[in-house]
């Protein structure tokens, strides 16, 4: 902790929660496990998150390629959703709860749960979390251009005024900065059809530590990593020196 530098905090880090399953087969546990074990981070680097001064916090809970996973295992992660999303961690550290992603795959019981929680944390001012629900990517983009479409279609939008600004306004993250930083546990080297649009300039970092065994000192290497880089946008190394 005395190596972070609490001026340079990211204000937007998105995480890719892999590695819960491995991890529970590691030790012989059964895969639902690794999701349980999962749950309980995510309310860790939730608290540590809010109290280092993040902004925005972004998870990966479920992706649409995630439907295809056996029902079992889908019905376990949806019901430790469902059972686990408590107001209190919000309430306790001051922080808005967001969601993303294809709401009509999910049953009206977790939407109204979804929504009721969105609903109670409206008024906090802390950090806001927002979690990636059956989401995917290409499927945000994909909805963004229909929406487009019929805009231009009926005339509320002229196709020569679709620019970067216009197609970053119709996603789901709407009007939430862009990712600073994107941490994926779990050993793989991929960003999994997660925030495609939103990454074109996001610092990433890759840990071999399983989802469950990420802690807070997990964090603070990361954050720690993402302030020894100098985020250049296109420019020269010298530019960015001389104008800070």
């Amino acid at each position: 902790m005395q190596q972070l530098d609490y001026n340079r905090i990211p204000a937007h880090v998105a995480m890719i929660m892999d590695g819960n399953g491995r991890w529970a087969k590691a030790k012989g546990l059964p895969r639902t496990a690794g999701h349980v074990e999962g749950i309980a981070r995510v309310k860790q680097i939730t608290e540590e998150s809010a109290r280092l001064g993040i902004k925005y916090l972004t998870v990966y809970a479920f992706s649409t390629e995630n439907w295809n996973r056996p029902m079992q295992e889908v019905e376990t992660l949806m019901n430790l959703i469902l059972t686990n999303l408590e107001e209190e961690i919000f309430i306790k550290n001051n922080v808005r709860f967001r969601v993303i992603g294809d709401m009509s795959r999910l049953s009206e019981t977790i939407r109204k749960r979804l929504q009721d929680c969105i609903d109670h944390t409206a008024a906090n001012t802390g950090m806001t979390m927002v979690v990636a629900l059956s989401y995917s990517s290409r499927w945000e983009i994909t909805n963004a251009a229909r929406q487009i479409a019929d805009e231009v279609k009926a005339g509320k939008l002229k196709a020569e005024d679709i620019d970067d600004e216009c197609i970053s306004r119709h996603l789901t993250t709407g009007l939430i900065p862009d990712p600073d930083l994107l941490i994926r546990t779990g050993g793989e080297l991929r960003i999994s059809n997660f925030l495609l649009w939103q990454c074109a300039y996001t610092e990433f970092y890759f840990t071999d530590e399983f989802w469950p065994d990420f802690n807070v000192e997990s964090l603070h290497r990361a954050i720690i990593d993402y302030q020894q880089r100098q985020r250049r946008f296109g420019k020269t190394g010298e530019q960015v020196t001389n104008e800070e």
